[in-house]
């Protein structure tokens, strides 16, 4: 019988640059992460009902987007701690995958593809509504994926009525099972307040660490990493939750 992992899982409340401040160099196996990317304003703006932060059309605000301009700094974090022979994914749309591609390798990922979240019903847009959403594939090193016959394109529908950008957990705990190993340390300093990283490293029995800057958003997330701790039957101090 396998070894049963007790996942543990640190979320702080605070500024994804300052959380990767904090880690030392190739700390992690693992990084998967959603950032506010720019061309989110461009899209929320064409549009009639979440155009604005808050609307009476959506329940939850929307958060501050990044410059494309500041991003480098953040890729250039995320090869320092990562590990060799790790991989990246990275959450984004059509526009942004072109902006960072060269700014990815140039911080010394190797880009090998996007692949092609298919959310199954549509969502934002205006030209031809939005159904799929990227997920680049990066690579520091050389490492074999778990299941060479996985697709590159992975069908989960979205998220309806959830947070701004939530992502479905069976999707996630499908990259965390290809590029780790239980009790390997996957990381996510863009948490968003689903929270979905982290119940997918609970699900699978990796080891977390993320931040959250907004705060009604990391009470979001915890109740729902709670919740996936007690389902796994896990003890209340293999999660703890800090300040920067």
């Amino acid at each position: 019988m396998a070894e049963r992992i007790v996942s543990q899982v640190k979320l702080f409340r605070g500024a994804a640059l300052d959380l990767l401040g904090k880690l030392p160099d190739e700390s992690v196996d693992l990084i998967v992460t959603d950032p506010p990317y720019e061309s989110l304003e461009k899209h929320r703006k064409r549009g009639t009902t979440t155009r604005l932060k808050h609307s009476k059309a959506s329940s939850n605000d929307w958060f501050s987007v990044i410059p494309n301009k500041d991003l480098p700094q953040y890729f250039q974090e995320f090869h320092r701690v990562l590990k060799t022979d790790r991989h990246f994914y990275l959450f984004c749309d059509h526009e942004t995958m072109f902006v960072v591609k060269p700014m990815i390798e140039r911080a010394g990922f190797r880009f090998w593809k996007p692949l092609v979240w298919d959310k199954v019903a549509i969502g934002m847009g205006y030209h031809y509504r939005a159904r799929y959403e990227c997920i680049l594939f990066c690579e520091k090193g050389k490492r074999k994926l778990n299941n060479l016959g996985t697709p590159d394109v992975l069908a989960h529908k979205r998220i309806h009525r959830g947070l701004p950008a939530e992502k479905p957990v069976p999707l996630v705990r499908t990259l965390i099972s290809q590029s780790t190993t239980k009790g390997e340390l996957v990381c996510d300093p863009f948490l968003g307040g689903s929270g979905c990283t982290a119940v997918s490293c609970v699900n699978e029995e990796r080891h977390f660490i993320g931040s959250e800057i907004d705060p009604d958003r990391v009470g979001d997330a915890v109740t729902r990493i709670n919740a996936a701790m007690g389902m796994k039957g896990f003890p209340p101090s293999a999660f703890t939750v800090e300040a920067m």
